[in-house]
């Protein structure tokens, strides 16, 4: 049988190794007792769809096979990634595609002949894409088709398709219908989905999370930024698609966390001394950084999270206390300046280092009389024989 690592659509199929996108680790395979039998499999397709199937026939399919699977209509050509006990569980996570009420079938191992169709209808899925862009636009939608997939008896296509805005797209369907000879099924995508198919590398130096292993995309919000203390700096924090970076998402439970037990931070300080006011915090250490009102925020202070619990309350009672000490928080003057510097970046005060004096020759200017023609070449003095 051909190498199953180059009958998939561009992407490692093997069964050893985790380099497929939508590859599933099987952790309960070798966990005795369980539902080693269990009939359903799952199958992935193109890009990251994925459904469940029936093994109505009791085939032995193992994560890897290529299978024909019922579709609507004919069938359909996809690689099995789960079988066993591991799909019960993806089952409650995932909602499974069915017809009137019970799941597809699984009809046999795919044949040489299914697999020569369907590398067949995956070369010819580019030139439609290409095509179907040129009708799209000579209809005047505002759209883009991104990526196309045909069904493996090429009877069906689905046209992904990215767009701002609800399109009218009846009349195209029609005329990709009477030009490719097939059923036509279009399906919308976002802008993460669009960058995850054409890949990248992000600014952390590494391929982009969505063309890796990403394939359920979570709304991402500002707050996620808020609760890290991220400057809200829209270039740095927008990914490649435009939309925010869905790293910011990563650890932000983390940080929430942390800050359960933390007092507000928009209430200044009252001291005897002056009004401290609210700078910046390092979450893990349980660390707030006050500067005084009026003052240049070089000079900070820097209180731990009870302590400023205690000045609160003080407040709230009407007292004041003499001033703020940072009580036994050892700070070194890189960190008084600025956060703690975590991925390598340069000192950004590296510009105001004053530099060493350097000399220039100045060039001498000639004496003109002002009254001449500067067109006219200077009347020089005879040279002494």
């Amino acid at each position: 049988m051909e190498n199953q690592a180059t009958i998939d659509r561009g992407v490692c199929s093997c069964n050893s190794c985790n380099c497929e996108k939508l590859h599933v680790t099987d952790w309960m395979k070798d966990i005795q007792g369980g539902i080693n039998d269990f009939d359903i499999v799952e199958v992935r397709f193109k890009n990251t769809r994925k459904d469940f199937f029936k093994n109505v026939n009791q085939l032995k399919l193992q994560p890897g096979d290529i299978v024909a699977v019922e579709a609507n209509p004919g069938h359909d050509i996809g690689i099995v990634s789960l079988t066993g006990e591991l799909v019960f569980q993806q089952l409650k996570k995932y909602r499974a595609t069915t017809i009137n009420g019970e799941l597809r079938k699984v009809y046999r191992h795919a044949r040489p002949t299914d697999i020569e169709k369907w590398k067949e209808a995956i070369s010819m899925e580019y030139e439609t894409m290409i095509q179907s862009r040129k009708i799209a636009a000579e209809l005047n939608l505002d759209m883009k088709i991104g990526d196309v997939e045909y069904q493996g008896d090429r009877t069906k296509a689905i046209f992904y398709y990215i767009a701002d805005g609800r399109v009218d797209f009846r009349q195209l369907i029609k005329v990709l219908a009477e030009t490719f000879h097939i059923r036509v099924e279009m399906k919308q995508i976002g802008a993460r989905q669009e960058a995850a198919r054409i890949g990248g590398i992000g600014p952390c130096g590494r391929e982009l999370c969505c063309s890796t292993w990403i394939c359920n995309f979570v709304s991402v919000t500002t707050n996620a930024a808020r609760y890290q203390e991220i400057s809200l700096n829209p270039q740095k924090l927008a990914g490649q698609c435009g939309k925010l970076k869905c790293c910011l998402n990563f650890e932000v439970d983390s940080y929430m966390d942390a800050q359960k037990d933390f007092p507000p931070n928009y209430i200044p300080l009252e001291t005897e001394f002056g009004t401290y006011q609210f700078l910046k915090a390092d979450i893990f250490k349980g660390i707030y950084w006050y500067s005084k009102q009026g003052n240049a925020p070089s000079s900070l202070v820097a209180l731990p999270v009870s302590t400023v619990k205690k000045v609160q309350k003080l407040n709230r009672n009407g007292q004041k206390p003499e001033k703020l000490v940072s009580e036994g928080i050892e700070v070194s003057k890189k960190e008084e300046d600025s956060f703690l510097n975590m991925v390598g970046q340069e000192d950004i005060n590296r510009f105001n280092k004053p530099k060493g004096k350097q000399f220039r020759k100045k060039r001498r200017k000639p004496n003109r009389n002002p009254n001449q023609n500067p067109n006219t070449p200077r009347n020089r003095k005879p040279k002494k024989r």
